[in-house]
């Protein structure tokens, strides 16, 4: 599934449930620390701002500055630092959220029944779902002992995250080689590394940077001829290996449904926090081929989709 499908569910849900005003305009202002997708164009009653930090989360309190000087009816923050640089910047103009962590223990909403505030959103299992992917894995690459791991050490979830797969590659006897990235340059230097210290295999954490990047990564693994499972299926849609994570399709209608809400008049204080737990784990078999990979039946029966 391409990020440009994702925001066309996310407009056609949106729009759906806003149909009793369609008579008027509505402007959306959509914040993202990753990239933006060429070409998709919105249409109907709904009129998208659209600002994207590339992965540089310093500019999103910027951005959403600007979103907000050009008088949008809601912020739609696509991962949790553009969600708290909304947050930061507004405390009226209603904000619906995506987040792989929890936003009650961070502080995002007071609750997720009843968020209060100008907040609501949907909640991911992007946290929690990491020890499945060692799993998934070590699977494929037993009786592999290393294993790598590519985090971005400014992302709020990334300690919590790390240590969730620690303690799952303990269980399963495997040790873990953790390489940080928050810049480009960072990215060539741990994959160097990755070479370096002989991982046989690597998990990719959940983060915007690395998903504005996701084509560059995909290829410095691949080139390392190193399986990979990644958090979404956006990595294996170009050419990365295999995802276990949330389903890109339900959290764009979930995000349409509460935008939608609010465009009819609900307050954001009153519409619950959605919690996303379907999970869906595709392969990419045409890559597998190029690694010189044979996937497990097992792994194949239990694939959601297989790319070939």
């Amino acid at each position: 599934m391409r990020r440009r499908d994702f925001i066309t569910v996310f407009v056609g849900a949106t729009a759906w449930m806003s149909a009793a005003r369609a008579q008027e305009l509505r402007r959306i202002g959509f914040l993202n620390s990753a990239y933006k997708d060429a070409g998709f164009i919105e249409g109907g009653n709904i009129s998208i701002e659209w600002r994207w930090s590339g992965g540089q989360y310093e500019r999103l309190p910027t951005l959403a500055r600007e979103l907000l000087c050009r008088n949008v009816a809601v912020i739609v923050a696509f991962d949790a630092p553009a969600a708290f640089a909304a947050k930061a910047a507004t405390k009226t103009t209603p904000i619906v959220f995506l987040t792989g962590a929890d936003p009650v223990a961070t502080g995002l909403v007071e609750s997720f029944s009843r968020p209060g505030n100008n907040l609501t959103g949907v909640s991911v299992l992007f946290s929690g779902v990491g020890p499945k992917r060692v799993e998934i894995l070590h699977e494929l690459v037993s009786p592999a002992t290393t294993i790598a791991l590519l985090v971005n050490p400014r992302n709020p979830n990334a300690h919590a995250d790390a240590s969730e797969i620690r303690a799952a590659a303990d269980t399963l006897g495997l040790h873990i080689e953790a390489m940080e990235a928050s810049t480009d340059g960072d990215l060539a230097v741990a994959f160097t590394a990755v070479v370096q210290r002989r991982a046989r295999a690597l998990v990719l954490m959940a983060d915007p940077f690395f998903f504005a990047r996701r084509e560059q990564i995909v290829a410095l693994i691949n080139r390392c001829a190193m399986p990979a499972i990644y958090p979404v299926r956006w990595l294996p849609d170009v050419g990365g290996l295999m995802s276990y994570g949330a389903s890109p399709i339900d959290l764009a209608r979930g995000m349409g449904a509460h935008t939608g809400k609010i465009l009819k008049g609900a307050r954001p204080a009153d519409i619950p926090v959605q919690q996303s737990t379907r999970l869906e784990l595709v392969i990419n078999l045409k890559t597998a081929k190029a690694l010189n990979l044979t996937i497990p039946s097992s792994l194949l029966a239990r694939a959601d989709e297989v790319i070939e």
